[in-house]
C-alpha cells in the first residue's frame, strides 16, 4: 500500500508539474511588452502553421506546448487576415481571436465617405488610405467595363448608369458610411465593394417601396440625391422638399436647384456666377425640364425615405436661409419675398 501510495504521489506531482508547465508554455512569450506586432495569416493555414507563424513574431513562448494547444484547442474555423497582437497575450487568447475572426484584433484602416460627397471626394478620402491617387481610382470608377463587371453584381446597378450625359457613372451609389480596409494590400475593387455592400443593404431595406414608386432606382437616388444636397437636417425636411421636386417634375417644370449646377463644376458654394447658372449641362436644372441625368452625390437614409415618403404639398418653390431655416411657397411671388426677407450676407455667403 505505501509503494502504491507513493506512485500515486509521484504521478499527481507529475501530473501537477505537467499542467503547470503546459500552462506555463502557452502563456505569454512576453508578460510586460505592450508592443503591437502585425501578424499575416494566409488564406487555408491550419493550427499547427499558425502557431510556427506566432513564433516567428516571437508571440510562443514554448513551442512544444503550444504544439499541443494546436491539436486539443478545437480550433476549427481559422480565419485568415491581418492581426494586430502583443507579447503580453497568451497563446490562447491569440488562437481564439484567429479562430473567431476577432475585429478587435484584426488591422484595418478606416476611411469615411460622408454624406453628400461627390464621387471625387469619395476618390479622395480613399486616396489617402491605400496606395492609389484619386486620378487611378476615378480611372477605374469610369471605365465601362469595370462598370459591366459590377452591374452583373449588384441589382441596383442599371445600364442607366452608362448613359452618355452621365458624368460619372457611380455618383451617388457609395452608401455615406465609416469603412474599414483589412487587407494588407486592397485593391479598388474590394474597398469599392464595401460602398457598395452597404448601398446594397440600405437599398434592400426599401426595394418593395422603390419598385412601388413612380421613379426607377436611378430616378429615386437621383432625387435622394438632390434633397442630400439641397441640406435637409431632418426626415420632414426631406419629404416636403421632395414634395416641392414631384409637384414640379409633374408639371413639367426645371427644378430649379443650384445645387445641381454646383455638381458640374464640382464644387459647393451658394453664389454662382452667371456663366455657371447659364451652362448647358444636361445637369443644369435650371434650364432642364424634369429629372438630370444622374445623381449628384452620395445619399443618406434620410433622404431616400424622405423621397419615398415625400409630402403631398402644393408647393412649388423652397429657399434655404442662412440660419438653416426652410421657406416654402407655392407661387414665384411668395417665393421672391421669403429670398428678400430673409438674405444671404457676405459674411455668411463666405462661411
Amino acid at each position: 500500500m505505501k509503494k502504491i501510495l507513493v506512485v500515486l504521489i509521484i504521478l499527481v506531482v507529475a501530473l501537477s508539474g505537467g499542467i503547470i508547465f503546459y500552462l506555463s508554455g502557452i502563456g505569454a512569450a512576453d508578460p510586460g511588452n505592450d508592443e503591437e506586432i502585425t501578424v499575416e495569416i494566409p488564406n487555408g493555414s491550419g493550427a499547427s502553421a499558425i502557431v510556427a507563424i506566432l513564433d516567428e513574431h516571437g508571440l510562443i513562448k514554448n513551442m512544444t506546448c503550444a504544439k499541443i494547444n494546436a491539436r486539443i484547442g478545437g480550433y476549427d474555423s481559422l480565419q485568415a487576415n491581418t492581426y494586430i497582437f502583443k507579447g503580453s497575450m497568451t497563446l490562447p487568447e491569440m488562437m481564439k481571436a484567429i479562430n473567431t475572426g476577432d475585429f478587435e484584433y484584426i488591422s484595418k484602416t478606416s476611411f469615411q465617405l460622408n454624406e453628400g460627397y461627390r464621387l471625387t471626394q469619395c476618390a479622395e478620402a480613399l486616396s489617402e488610405v491605400t496606395p492609389y491617387s484619386k486620378k487611378e481610382i476615378m480611372a477605374t470608377w469610369d471605365d465601362r467595363d469595370y462598370l459591366k463587371k459590377l452591374i452583373k453584381d449588384y441589382w441596383f446597378l442599371t445600364d442607366d448608369i452608362l448613359d452618355k450625359d452621365i458624368i460619372h457613372p457611380l455618383e451617388g451609389y457609395l452608401y455615406p458610411n465609416t469603412y474599414f480596409i483589412t487587407e494588407t494590400e486592397p485593391s479598388i475593387d474590394s474597398v469599392t465593394r464595401l460602398a457598395l455592400d452597404e448601398m446594397d443593404k440600405a437599398l434592400s431595406e426599401r426595394r418593395s417601396e422603390i419598385e412601388s414608386s413612380e421613379f426607377s432606382i436611378h430616378e429615386f437616388l437621383t432625387i435622394s440625391s438632390i434633397v442630400t444636397k439641397e441640406g435637409c437636417a431632418t426626415e420632414k425636411d426631406a419629404a416636403h422638399i421632395s414634395g416641392v421636386f414631384v409637384n414640379r417634375i409633374k408639371k413639367d417644370m426645371s427644378l430649379g436647384s443650384d445645387v445641381t449646377v454646383c455638381y458640374i463644376f464640382d464644387e459647393d458654394r451658394v453664389d454662382l456666377k452667371v456663366s455657371q447658372l447659364d451652362s448647358e449641362s444636361p445637369y443644369n436644372s435650371r434650364k432642364v425640364q424634369g429629372l438630370i441625368p444622374g445623381p449628384i452625390c452620395t445619399v443618406p437614409a434620410i433622404a431616400m425615405d424622405g423621397v419615398l415618403n415625400y409630402e403631398k404639398t402644393d408647393d412649388l418653390f423652397f429657399y434655404a436661409g442662412p440660419d438653416g431655416t426652410i421657406y416654402y411657397a407655392k407661387t414665384n411671388e411668395e417665393h421672391e419675398k421669403n429670398v428678400s426677407a430673409h438674405p444671404w450676407s457676405e459674411e455668411d455667403l463666405e462661411q
